[in-house]
């Protein structure tokens, strides 16, 4: 069972004997998420407690996966010691075997029970185990947190689960299939629904399976949900019903099923949610929640990974969904393209933030996502809002493939339809803000609500006394609105107060939006935060992160102490004034020290200067040399403001306020990551041919780069099992070329995948592979070449080369032996290829097509034949190439020379240039 040994107590004659018990330890690993985290090694571990430790013990076999450590994956493993007391460290490692080995871990977290009690130790990590990156450890000692989550055994729940499988369910097949349990106090880990008895087939047709799981305290159970793995030849499962008891309480709860968890059947879902069953409270609803993704109007935006989304509402989650089938026609997630989904859940109630991310699977994974909506269901006529406007890539924008999006509210999914006559005409604004409630003994709280408009803008003072306030105006001669800002408190406030929502509608035109402010207000700071209008059918303003650096001067005296505030202003409208210092507290800004802020603000357009306002109760001057504001947005722009002099301070009581003009802008069309680790040219590769032919023939591939290329190197399968390239120090990779050797193939195999991943950077690469088939599709040529697709830079193109062979007129100038050719240029060579016209006689003139990745300025071509047949020898006059599409796109090659071993030089291969 993988065990490889259990520590016994010992027991000496001279010290009063007592018992220690032997318990289980169940060991929750945590990989973490970053691109390469997971590691094929194997892995090590030892507890340390106050008792003594477990020893050394390997990590065999993951409870609850096939694979372990996989990337962004929980693994749990058991192991057996004598008690250890309170855990105080853990010894992790592993032996550096396989490639990849380098490993990325999150924390890990013990369970065990002793007595009546129960402990949860929490070992934060969250460091690479890698020989060639962080500090080049492969052994951690980590530490426990210093909060045990201690819980007494009748705080946790023991459930029965009787799980009913119908009649028309197919012979149960090996797959993982998992419950989770929610509670109104919190959810269930996933809980594996496996086999307690060896050689015991569970979720046969018509049968009723049990299983005993073990759960927190969950209060009032409202849903659960079942998943199953998507594993190749899973033909689904009926699922029937099921019932949970809790064990203790004898609590019964029903949840009816009747549903095919499959991929094959209409639904093509492998998740699936219930409500509970129960007479004592509502039975929920369950949604088919439409989630739509916004892929952005950038080169490389389209991604063809594998996408997954987890909705996050007051009530739950989803859990993780694939997003499988889209609702618009043609291939999902492309360049400025919008793909709906459908996402069946139980209720979530208001949507709060959305968890999106890819898998980095396939060629180009990296995507530019512009936002995500979701809809209730399709006759929802408004639609929660997830703006992002930036890449999901390993390498550009936030350098991670998975992101977590906060809602900025919900709009109308559509404008309203009305006369034109209607549309003109005046109305009010009715606004009601939710926030959390305030108590009579309370004071009201004085915030200000600012509108802004396409023409102008208008403040509007609110006095909050309650949970919910309405306010009407007719914001008139503002124009459009874009955002709304609010500001405040203005008033001392004795507890923080929270606004929730702003919802608008106005009375003529019947605009609506609910905008989710989701923030604190709280009495030690004067807070200013905005969120773009929401309108159906138009794009909403992006909220953007500013990175603000205050270069203080490195001069005598150029330190100061006190308040300050800015405002950026740009082309569109300002940022409001935002403090640098708390409330009744000051700021200090050191002599040479370059201080970041960040804020966040409805896109300001393009900026054009900075105020900046500072106070000092000791009459400081403070020399401010510059600010430097960075956008973090596409497309990346820095601004640089020029101050270079003194903040005279000559009053107690004022603000000096100065205005700061810009000075100059820097734009990065795509930001893209710095590797702090060198590679070595060593690239994990997978090649998958679908089918796989039965007799693999002799490939082998050349990986070409902008500063070489890499020796030929045997491909050593073709069925998506990952094998290892040494190219060496080539530069960044350009292309790759599959070179046949040996006889030509009956017919091409056809290409499903094509990635490359640095065991060193961790970067990926990807490569079209759409209808591609090795050596064409008749199998006769001998090499097939593939760009590079890599987000920062456009791919080479393919270029049709036309190649014709002029055969001299000189007596026996012709040949029937093989002809080959390889044409170099500034990007590379077209590696060694057959030509396939065949009549090399005198004084022809043979043309051939060469399909190659785009080679740049020709240089120079080798030519040669093979020296096989009767009269083998061949008089070549030169060879003319011409690169299809151009007017003036030719170069000739001049040989006038015998390629024959019995005449001249003897050589049958020549180098023209």
């Amino acid at each position: 069972d993988g065990k490889a040994f259990e520590s016994c107590a010992n027991y000496k004659d001279n010290l009063k004997l007592f018992l220690l018990l032997v318990l289980v330890y169940e060991v929750h690993v945590y990989t973490g998420a970053k691109p390469g985290a997971e590691t094929d090694s194997n892995v090590y571990i030892n507890l340390i407690g106050t008792r003594g430790d477990a020893g050394r013990r390997k990590l065999h076999r993951s409870k609850n996966n096939n694979i372990k450590f996989r990337h962004g994956q929980m693994d749990v493993f058991c192991i057996k010691a004598v008690s250890l007391g309170d855990l105080e460290k853990v010894l992790i490692s592993h032996d550096g075997t396989g490639p990849g080995n380098g490993w990325f871990l999150d924390k890990i977290v013990i369970k065990h029970k002793e007595g009546k009690e129960a402990q949860e130790v929490v070992f934060p990590c969250n460091r690479w185990l890698d020989e060639y990156q962080d500090d080049g450890a492969t052994e951690r000692e980590l530490t426990a947190n210093s909060k045990y989550f201690l819980f007494l055994f009748f705080l946790a729940q023991q459930w029965r689960v009787q799980v009913k499988t119908d009649g028309d369910s197919p012979e149960p097949q090996e797959c993982k299939r998992t419950l989770v349990i929610y509670g109104s106090k919190g959810k269930s880990d996933e809980l594996l629904l496996s086999p307690q008895n060896p050689g015991y087939v569970y979720f046969l047709p018509r049968a009723t399976d049990e299983f005993i799981v073990e759960t927190g305290d969950l209060g009032d159970v409202y849903k659960i949900r079942v998943c199953c793995d998507d594993v190749p030849g899973f033909e689904g499962w009926h699922l029937k019903s099921f019932h949970l008891e809790e064990i203790h309480t004898k609590r019964e709860l029903n949840f009816d099923c009747n549903c095919w968890l499959s991929l094959n059947r209409e639904d093509k879902e492998l998740v699936k949610e219930f409500p509970a069953v129960n007479e004592d409270q509502k039975t929920l609803p369950v949604y088919k929640y439409v989630v739509s993704v916004h892929i952005g109007d950038r080169w490389g935006a389209e991604t063809f990974a594998n996408v997954y989304i987890t909705l996050y509402g007051k009530r739950g989650d989803t859990g993780v969904r694939k997003l499988h089938t889209s609702l618009a026609k043609g291939r999902k997630f492309q360049r400025n393209k919008v793909d709906s989904f459908m996402v069946e859940a139980v209720s979530l109630s208001h949507l709060q933030k959305v968890v999106i991310g890819h898998d980095g699977e396939g060629y180009g994974a990296g995507m530019y996502l512009r936002m995500v909506t979701v809809k209730q269901s399709q006759d929802s006529d408004k639609e929660w809002v997830f703006p992002l406007w930036n890449w999901l890539d390993t390498h550009l924008g936030l350098y991670d493939t998975v992101c977590e999006i906060a809602t900025v509210g919900r709009r109308l999914t559509s404008s309203p339809k009305l006369p034109e006559i209607n549309r003109k005409s005046s109305g009010l604004w009715i606004m009601d803000i939710a926030g959390s409630d305030l108590s009579d003994k309370e004071d009201p709280i004085c915030l200000s609500f600012i509108f802004y408009g396409n023409l102008s803008h208008k403040k509007l003072p609110l006095l909050v006394t309650g949970k919910a306030i309405q306010i009407k105006d007719e914001l008139a001669d503002i124009g459009s609105i874009y955002k709304v800002q609010v500001t405040g408190p203005h008033s001392e406030l004795k507890q923080p107060w929270h606004l929730d929502l702003l919802h608008m509608k106005h009375t003529g035109t019947k605009e609506e939006m609910y905008l989710a402010f989701d923030c604190w207000f709280n009495h030690n700071e004067d807070k200013c935060v905005e969120l773009p209008a929401l309108y159906a059918d138009q794009e909403p303003l992006p909220v953007v992160e500013y990175a603000i650096h205050l270069h203080t001067g490195d001069l005598k005296k150029a330190d100061a102490t006190g308040e300050a505030y800015l405002c950026i202003q740009g082309q569109r409208s300002d940022s409001g004034k935002r403090w640098l210092n708390s409330r009744n507290s000051l700021i200090t800004f050191a002599r040479g020290q370059v201080d970041v802020f960040k804020i966040k603000a409805v896109y300001l357009g393009k900026l054009n200067q900075v105020l900046v306002g500072f106070k000092s109760l000791k009459k400081d001057e403070w020399f401010l040399e510059k600010i430097v504001i960075q956008e973090v947005l596409y497309p990346f722009s820095a601004h640089v403001f020029i101050h270079n002099d003194w903040i005279n301070k000559h009053s107690r009581t004022d603000f000096v306020e100065v205005a700061i003009p810009l000075k100059e802008t820097s734009v990065t069309s795509l930001l893209t990551k710095n590797f702090d680790t060198k590679s070595r040219g060593r690239w994990q590769t997978w090649v998958h041919c679908i089918p796989v032919p039965k007799d693999v023939p002799d490939i082998k591939v050349v990986v070409f780069g902008r500063k070489g290329k890499s020796p030929a190197q045997e491909v050593q399968n073709l069925n998506d099992n990952p094998f290892l390239l040494t190219v060496g120090d080539i530069g960044d990779i350009t292309k790759v070329s599959f070179v046949l050797f040996g006889p030509c193939l009956g017919r091409g195999i056809k290409l499903h995948k094509l990635q490359l991943k640095d065991l060193d950077t961790k970067q990926e690469l990807g490569f079209h592979t759409e209808a591609q088939c090795l050596f064409g599709e008749d199998g006769s040529e001998t090499v097939t070449e593939l760009a590079a697709i890599r987000p920062d830079k456009p791919p080479l193109k393919e270029v049709l080369y036309s190649i014709s062979v002029h055969t001299g007129t000189l007596p026996a100038s012709g040949t029937d032996a093989d002809v080959f050719i390889t044409v170099f240029g500034e990007q590379g060579d077209s590696c060694k290829r057959r030509l396939r016209h065949s009549n090399f006689e005198k004084g022809q003139v043979c043309i051939s097509e060469m399909r190659a990745v785009d080679l740049g300025q020709l240089s120079k071509v080798l030519v040669e034949h093979h020296n096989v047949g009767y009269g083998a020898g061949w008089y070549l006059d030169q060879i003319v190439i011409h690169e299809s599409g151009k007017t003036d796109g030719q170069y000739t090659f001049l040989c006038q020379q015998w390629l024959d071993s019995g005449v001249g030089d003897a050589q049958t291969e020549r180098m023209l240039k």
